[in-house]
């Protein structure tokens, strides 16, 4: 990766986050959900380049956590769920949050969030905390009853732990093995905040690794060293980057030990994935509910044991909006000021955009040919609209590492113009090794095409 002096990048801007959500906006990373009718508080919605940059984040996060290992495994559960699943879990006695009213303007806050101050109009004639369960609750079938009431599910770890027995039956993995899953969560939150930081509707990526008891601690800190270098491989600065341990008195119900994953949001340092010993917690509580064995055999030793789990869970949103923070830089190309962002290619919405210098007929023509070349290999925009130096300073803001300008030279010695994003820097390469001169800078295996 490159670096760059600090005076580049926008890290310290006061300004930051105003600026990131502009471009977002603008650029058709998120929208307001249902915007043409007022919006819906605390939704969003991703656009074209936001679509396509959080399935980067997720494909990216399911490639180190299951396609590169042999001892993790992936599942898709469901989203909706019977009471009987978050009963034994815990969730419906402790999930919850403490939800304080303002009596002066009613406005309703985070007990924990707001120092007996109401933010909203100052006042501090605040009611005392209760408990407001966090999950969303409905009803599956035509008619509501109590017989018929599910749960949106409020994280994606207890269809890894129902279905715990299955995969061992059907995978033969023995511990230490994972079960990952990415897909949506929902949580009434009292007070959503901060863009997409805080949301009622969200997706994590959870993996549930299964250890014997006594190796519990070894895994925890190993997964804590993994998850930690995963975001400074994907471009956010470790001086970014912090792990906090969770005090015993902020321990979910079902942990023995966590840690947190933070990242230094331009409101102060904030969570970005959490790991947690859960022990043998929810294994248990599941097996005691439903009178299923959910435990392991030793052939080695011939017992039988409930395994520890080690738990690393991420939101696939929040880490979107941490690469974007991490990656918005202001500088001069040419005297002339630029947004960019400095995202790492695998992360980019748009890897690669293939420039024409005209709309002439033959120029276009041979155009469409190599960026036909290029789509089965990386994400790839066309455009022909305005300047080219307009163009590259687009691709610029939304982050695409490299521009394929394609000008009336082209037609003759079938070569191109690459144009890197971070240095500005240009070369001209044959259309015959332009998937080699990418595989370079994008440290894949040489991929030569002839056309």
């Amino acid at each position: 990766m490159v670096s760059y002096p600090a005076s580049m990048t926008a890290a310290n801007d006061d300004n930051l986050m105003e600026k990131v959500v502009n471009l977002c906006k603008r650029r058709g990373f998120v929208f307001p959900s249902a915007e043409i009718y007022g919006g819906f508080r605390s939704t969003y919605d991703y656009g074209p380049l936001g679509a396509s940059m959080l399935r980067n984040v997720k494909d990216a996060w399911w490639r180190s956590m299951v396609r590169l290992r042999d001892d993790v495994v992936g599942i898709d559960a469901a989203i909706l769920s019977p009471a009987a699943v978050w009963e034994a879990s815990g969730h419906l006695e402790s999930f919850t949050d403490p939800l304080v009213d303002c009596r002066s303007c009613h406005e309703r806050w985070r007990a924990d969030q707001i120092d007996g101050v109401c933010p909203n109009c100052g006042s501090t004639d605040i009611t005392e905390a209760r408990a407001f369960n966090l999950m969303f609750k409905t009803h599956a079938g035509p008619v509501e009853e109590e017989a018929t009431v599910a749960y949106l599910r409020p994280e994606t770890a207890q269809g890894m732990f129902t279905n715990f027995a299955n995969v061992l039956t059907t995978t033969r993995k023995r511990p230490p093995f994972g079960i990952a899953q990415v897909g949506k969560a929902f949580r009434n939150e009292i007070t959503p905040q901060n863009f997409v930081f805080r949301t009622r509707e969200f997706e994590l990526m959870e993996m549930e690794y299964f250890v014997p008891p006594g190796e519990a601690p070894k895994w925890f800190d190993y997964w804590v060293a993994e998850r930690f270098s995963w975001f400074s491989d994907l471009g956010i600065p470790p001086e970014m980057l912090r792990i906090r341990p969770h005090d015993a008195d902020e321990l979910s119900h079902y942990s023995l030990k966590t840690v947190d994953i933070e990242f230094a949001f331009p409101w102060g340092w904030g969570e970005l994935e959490g790991v947690a010993n859960r022990g043998d917690y929810d294994l248990n509580a599941h097996a005691k509910a439903s009178g299923e064995r959910l435990e392991v055999f030793d052939q080695a030793t011939g017992e039988r044991f409930v395994p520890y789990v080690i738990e690393p869970a991420l939101g696939a949103t929040r880490a979107m909006m941490a690469f974007l923070l991490a990656a918005y830089a202001e500088d001069e190309v040419a005297g002339e000021a630029r947004t960019v962002l400095r995202l790492d290619w695998r992360l980019a919405p748009v890897q690669v955009a293939v420039l024409p210098l005209s709309r002439k007929e033959e120029l276009e023509g041979l155009s469409r040919q190599v960026l036909t070349m290029l789509q089965p290999h990386y994400l790839c925009d066309y455009d022909v609209t305005q300047s080219i130096g307009r163009r590259y300073r687009r691709q610029d803001e939304v982050g695409t590492p490299w521009c394929v300008t394609v000008d009336f030279d082209s037609i003759d010695d079938r070569a191109v113009t690459v144009r890197d994003r971070d240095t500005t820097a240009q070369v001209r390469v044959p259309i015959e090794g332009l998937l080699d001169e990418l595989a370079v800078r994008s440290g894949r295996p040489p991929q030569s095409v002839r056309m």
